[in-house]
């Protein structure tokens, strides 16, 4: 993997929503190799940290780098390419089929659509490849994103709640791609309450507790 040695850097970043403060004075160092886990309460600022380092949410304030790419920079969505998000919700289109919305991300990426097929074959799904997204279930949903991420390899992969209501297989599916994704020397970042999951997959761990880390 080419480009800087630190793939996301952040030193006394805030995050705001309007006069509320999300994340003050947080910083965060991630190397190549590394497999976070980030743990805190409900509302302690553990997906808007992700999302932070995703672009996806803007910072107010400190140092904060991610690929090298500086987050106040007009080019930062530039590196969305090399990072794997999966948040909440899954993040599909529902009136595409399961394999539509990989087939786009592939083309995407400048690869044939029989590699949107082949991933889903890896996670389970090839049965289900012209189900409607929103008459699969969200167990079906979530394969989908996990087949993304093994078809693109991210060099950062980013999970919110990666365990949350999956059976054993894709609970197994996500150990897999945090294992493919450090041991080819990109990074991982999880957040979870699952601390025995996540404490088997990290190689450090921290705690976030009213917008700051620790």
């Amino acid at each position: 993997m080419s480009g800087s040695t630190t793939l996301v850097d952040l030193e006394k970043v805030s995050v705001r929503a309007g006069a509320v403060r999300i994340l003050e004075d947080v910083s965060l160092t991630v190397h190549p190799g590394d497999a976070v886990g980030v743990f805190g309460a409900n509302g302690a600022g553990k997906t808007t940290l992700l999302r932070l380092i995703a672009t996806l949410q803007p910072p107010a304030g400190g140092r904060c780098s991610v690929f090298g790419a500086d987050m106040y920079a007009a080019d930062r969505f530039d590196i969305r390419r090399r990072i794997g998000y999966i948040g909440h919700t899954p993040g599909l289109y529902p009136e595409l089929t399961l394999l539509e919305n990989l087939a786009f991300v592939a083309d995407a990426h400048g690869l044939p659509e029989s590699e949107a097929r082949r991933a889903l074959e890896l996670v389970g799904l090839s049965g289900a490849a012209d189900r409607r997204t929103d008459h699969s279930s969200h167990g079906m949903q979530r394969r989908t994103e996990f087949a993304r991420v093994l078809m693109t390899g991210p060099d950062l992969l980013l999970l919110d709640e990666p365990h949350s209501a999956l059976d054993a297989d894709a609970v197994d599916l996500v150990d897999e791609l945090v294992h493919r994704t450090v041991e080819r020397g990109g990074a991982a970042v999880l957040v979870s309450h699952d601390r025995d999951r996540v404490n088997s997959l990290a190689t450090r761990t921290h705690e976030i507790k009213d917008g700051t880390l620790l």
